[in-house]
């Protein structure tokens, strides 16, 4: 079975490549994309020795349980903000033998959304043992288009930390 498109399993198979000849272990921790980028890298066969675990946190309980992300920064900042996505990036990286983790936190849609954060709004953070860099995205479109263009983006920026390490 084939769940992703060619772009997709592209990226996913350059970070597997970059992370295997650096030596590293990758580990997710995602929000709206509820396991799409760990699906991503395991569609790919052989991921077993680059891919470590996935964290689906869609609740701020399971954010707070599963990843240490501080109640106050969810209080002060909300699901869908970059110090989110920071905690959530470094909170994989501290509970997984990853040496490279990407975070996403956003609203997919079609609801959810505010003039503050709207539809398409994703936060995303990638963290390394040599620290973490945060981005956000407005994405167009539906719900899947959403979700679609967040895995992209994950993966490349995945690909770019392992890129900088060569």
């Amino acid at each position: 079975m084939d769940n992703f498109d060619e772009a997709t399993r592209t990226l996913a198979t350059s970070v597997l490549e970059h992370c295997r000849a650096l030596g590293w272990k990758a580990a997710t921790a995602e929000s709206c994309t509820g396991g799409l980028i760990a699906g991503a890298l395991t569609e790919i066969a052989g991921s077993s020795d680059v891919v470590d675990r996935g964290f689906v946190t869609y609740s701020n309980e399971a954010k707070m349980q599963m990843l240490g992300v501080p109640s106050e920064t969810l209080a002060a900042h909300g699901a869908v903000s970059e110090q989110t996505a920071r905690a959530m990036a470094l909170g994989a990286l501290a509970n997984s033998e990853a040496t490279v983790t990407v975070a996403v936190t956003g609203v997919a849609g079609p609801g959810g959304g505010s003039t503050e954060k709207p539809v398409g709004l994703v936060h995303f953070a990638a963290a390394t043992p040599d620290g973490v860099i945060a981005e956000h995205r407005i994405f167009a479109g539906d719900r899947g288009a959403v979700r679609h263009q967040t895995v992209l983006h994950a993966l490349e920026m995945m690909l770019s930390r392992a890129e900088e390490a060569h």
